[in-house]
């Protein structure tokens, strides 16, 4: 496309390109933005040099080759600010610049967005799910090694607690956590047989007592009995990864009690998604290790996003194939809230369009400027604050766009045409009270929400 862009003139023509997901993943109500914090770092270090151009020199031709030889983004982008929700429609990135350099960035952009978001929007499940609870990101056995370190910002910026991958401790400072594996106690095995107390004793001696050590190599009644003798009752934690967990962790938490190590914290883990995590919610639980639905599951890898151009020199255009079309013209969106602060709305509009009146609504702007003429804006949101963000962002949400059952979106989205009367008239709020057809929904879980 950019050689022959280049050949015919066309490269040089203003354009504007928009990423936003035509649905949400199947039983989602709301996405996560993740990723518009990645990408500016990624977007400054998006170049071709000699070893990158002796490979598209094998197909194109000299010209092209030299234009990319001195590639430097130069146009705008805006972005929903990373924490933010999404739905379907939502303008999530604006790419303002020449056809060449835009056309460029879309698997750059796609790749981030995509994948952060995917992670970040099932992160969210499982911190809703959880009701509070700790969460460890356990997942980077479970995917590609680069992946892996973006898989636990994303995580972390949904609200996880810590990550055991130290790559992402060192690159973005989420801080780090994790437990022993089952090869360090097998490792203690004698000629006399597995000596799992001698596995723990040296974990205890090495770390202390604030430790936690993992209970079900063998007989989880063994392994609790000898894991309080080797650390004494200020045992920080033991960790159960296999069988029934809600029924060992009872059994588990009756038996720590009864040996008098009553703050011992229950880790679990394995193959936990949202929904064993809500499950597990009525157990003694004191956190959770999830890995494998987080990076491979559960929505991951992608969230369907797509790049698209929707303007060339200010003319929109828009692709019209079966199920797929776009709407042509940049766009701007706000998001309508009740003084109560409940989300009514997102509404999208032209660009160059008045922003649409909100009546007795509050209005936010969605998108935030991350590049202007090829430079990163200045003082853009830190993981820290995204984290912040989304956590007051699901609060917004409608009583029903938390639930994890299948559902339309949360929020709906309507597109208003410069022509058209904007102005929004709520109707009555709701009152936010558990559905009769949710029996599942605890005390605990209706406590959470009202009070957060």
């Amino acid at each position: 496309m950019l050689s022959a862009a280049l050949a015919d003139g066309s490269a040089h023509r203003q354009c504007s390109f928009e990423v936003f997901a035509r649905r949400l993943p199947d039983g989602r109500r709301y996405g996560v933005v993740g990723g518009t914090g990645r990408l500016p770092d990624a977007l400054s270090r998006f170049r071709f040099g000699e070893p990158e151009l002796s490979i598209v020199s094998r197909f194109l031709d000299s010209a092209t080759v030299n234009w990319l030889r001195d590639f430097r983004f130069t146009g705008d982008i805006d972005g929903y600010r990373e924490g933010d929700l999404y739905f379907p429609g939502s303008p999530i990135l604006s790419v303002r610049g020449t056809f060449a350099e835009c056309v460029l960035l879309e698997t750059l952009v796609l790749s981030i967005l995509n994948h952060d978001s995917a992670i970040a929007s099932a992160a969210a499940r499982m911190v809703s799910a959880a009701d509070g609870r700790g969460l460890i990101e356990m997942g980077s056995r479970r995917t590609h090694e680069e992946s892996a370190v973006a898989c636990a910002r994303a995580a972390y910026l949904a609200g996880f607690d810590a990550t055991s991958n130290l790559e992402a401790v060192r690159r973005y400072g989420v801080p780090g956590a994790g437990t022993s594996a089952h090869a360090f106690t097998l490792l203690h095995t004698t000629v006399d047989g597995p000596d799992e107390a001698a596995a723990f004793r040296a974990q205890v001696a090495a770390l202390g007592v604030g430790t936690t050590l993992l209970v079900d190599t063998y007989d989880i009644t063994r392994g609790v009995e000898n894991a309080v003798a080797a650390a004494g009752p200020e045992l920080g934690g033991v960790r159960i990864d296999s069988g029934d967990l809600g029924v060992l962790a009872r059994q588990v938490r009756k038996q720590l009690d009864d040996l008098g190590a009553t703050s011992t914290k229950i880790v679990v883990s394995g193959d936990l998604d949202e929904y064993a995590i809500a499950a597990l919610r009525a157990e003694p639980v004191d956190a959770y290790g999830v890995g494998t639905s987080l990076v491979t599951g559960s929505g991951a890898p992608t969230a369907g996003m797509v790049y698209k151009l929707v303007e060339v020199d200010g003319l929109p255009v828009e692709k019209r194939s079966s199920h797929k079309q776009s709407r042509g013209g940049t766009k701007r969106a706000v998001r309508m809230s009740r003084p109560s602060g409940t989300v009514v709305e997102e509404v999208l509009f032209p660009a160059s369009a008045v922003t649409p009146d909100a009546g007795d609504l509050d209005a936010r702007e969605l998108l935030i400027p991350i590049v202007r003429g090829g430079e990163t804006v200045a003082g853009l949101p830190t993981l820290e604050d995204a984290r912040k963000f989304l956590a007051e962002a699901l609060i917004s949400l409608p009583w029903e766009g938390l639930k994890l059952s299948h559902g339309d979106p949360a929020v709906p989205t309507r597109f208003v045409p410069e022509a058209e009367p904007t102005r929004f008239v709520p109707e009555a709020e709701p009152t936010k009270t558990i559905p009769e057809a949710e029996p599942t929904k605890t005390i605990r879980e209706q406590s959470w929400f009202a009070g957060h």
